[in-house]
C-alpha cells in the first residue's frame, strides 16, 4: 500500500490528538544511516500505534547561523534538494513530516519551550529517537539529559541512536557523503546513500546553445550549494520514457559561455528526441569524467564535448546499461 505523507509547515498540527513516534534531524541525502533511523521510527510507530514522524528544518540550521554571522564559508553544501529529501523520507513508511522554517523565532526558543511547543503541543510525542550528540534550544542549551527529564515529566520515552556504520565499520554520515561527492567519488557516495547519487527537477528553458553545437540539453536547476563536484558526468535520466535514458551531463556554471555564475545541470541524452520542457525528471550520476573547464573558444569546447560524449557511450557499451 502506498504511503501517504502528511506535511506540516508549522506546529501544532490541526489534528494533534494523534500521538507520534518522532525523530529530529536534517536528513540531507536520506543516506543509509538515515534509512536505519527512519526504519526504527516506523517499526516503533507500528508496534505502539503511533504516527511515524520526522521533524526537519529548512534551511539547515548551520546555513541560518552562517548567514546571520556573515560567514558563508561555514555553510554546509547540500546533498539533496528539498524535493528529493521529502521523496526519500516518504518512501520509508513515514506518515508525518514537520517541515519547519528555521528562523529567528525558532532559533530563540529555549530548550523547555522547544519541548513544550514542538514535541508536546506540536506533535503529541510519546516516543523520541535522537542521536547521542543531539542539542536543541537557544544556544544549544538542551542536551540528552535535559531531554530525558522532559520525557519523564511529559510522558514520552527517549531512545538514543549511536553512529550507524557500514559493513566495514566506517561511519555513515551526511558529511561523509559530501566528501565523496566533492572529490567525484560516485562509487563511495552510492555506497553511503544506498543508491546512485541523483538530482531531480523540472526541465527549464536554457540558452539553446547546445542545439547549435549539435548537443541539445535538458536544463535542470540544482541546489544553490550543491555538494556534487562541478564537472562532466555519465548519467541516466528517469521519468521521461518507459526506460531510463543514457546521456552525458555538465554540472557547473558554464564558464566558457556564461558569466552569471548560477550552477545548472545540463543533460544531453543519446539517440532520442523528446520534448521534456516542464517535465519532472530524476538524473542519476554514474561516473565522473572530468572537471569543468573554461575553453578559449567554442570549437575547442565542442571538441571536448565530442570526447566526453564518446567516453559516456563507451561506459554504457562496457556496462551494458
Amino acid at each position: 500500500m502506498k504511503n501517504t505523507l502528511k506535511i506540516y509547515r508549522s506546529l501544532p498540527r490541526h489534528d494533534n490528538h494523534c500521538p507520534s513516534a518522532v525523530t529530529i534531524g536534517n536528513f540531507d541525502g536520506v543516506h543509509r544511516g538515515h534509512q536505519t533511523i527512519l526504519a526504527r521510527v516506523a517499526h516503533i510507530a507500528a508496534q505502539r500505534q503511533l504516527a511515524s514522524t520526522v521533524m526537519t528544518f529548512h534551511p539547515h540550521p548551520r546555513v541560518y547561523f552562517a548567514r546571520k554571522g556573515n560567514r558563508p564559508e561555514l555553510m554546509p553544501t547540500q546533498i539533496s534538494s528539498l524535493r528529493d529529501k521529502v521523496w526519500g523520507i516518504n518512501r520509508l513508511n513515514i506518515q508525518q513530516l514537520a517541515l519547519l522554517r528555521f528562523n529567528e523565532a525558532l532559533a530563540n526558543l529555549t530548550a523547555d519551550e522547544f519541548v513544550e511547543q514542538m514535541l508536546i503541543q506540536g506533535l503529541n510525542t510519546r516516543w523520541l529517537l535522537v542521536g547521542e550528540d543531539f542539542r536543541y534550544g537557544h544556544k544549544r542549551f538542551g542536551d540528552i539529559e535535559h531531554l530525558r527529564r522532559a520525557g519523564r515529566r511529559n510522558g514520552f520515552e527517549v531512545e538514543i541512536i549511536t553512529d550507524v556504520v557500514d559493513e566495514h565499520g566506517h561511519r555513515i554520515s551526511s558529511s561523509e557523503v559530501r566528501t565523496a561527492l566533492a572529490v567525484g567519488n560516485l562509487d563511495r557516495a552510492a555506497h553511503l546513500l544506498g543508491h546512485p547519487y541523483r538530482i531531480s527537477g523540472h526541465v527549464v528553458h536554457g540558452k539553446k546553445l547546445g542545439r547549435t553545437l549539435g548537443y541539445p540539453t535538458l536544463n535542470i536547476r540544482v541546489p544553490e550549494l550543491c555538494a556534487a563536484r562541478s564537472g562532466i558526468y555519465v548519467v541516466q535520466a528517469y521519468g521521461l520514457a518507459e526506460q531510463p535514458l543514457n546521456g552525458v551531463a555538465s554540472l557547473g556554471v558554464r564558464p566558457t559561455v556564461d558569466e552569471a555564475g548560477r550552477i545548472m545541470l545540463e543533460v544531453h541524452l543519446f539517440d532520442c528526441n523528446i520534448n521534456a520542457y516542464g517535465k519532472l525528471t530524476r538524473i542519476e550520476f554514474l561516473k565522473f569524467l572530468r572537471d569543468e573547464e573554461k575553453f578559449p573558444d567554442l570549437p575547442t569546447m565542442t571538441a571536448a564535448i565530442d570526447n566526453d560524449a564518446q567516453r559516456a557511450r563507451d561506459y554504457f557499451s562496457l556496462h551494458g546499461l
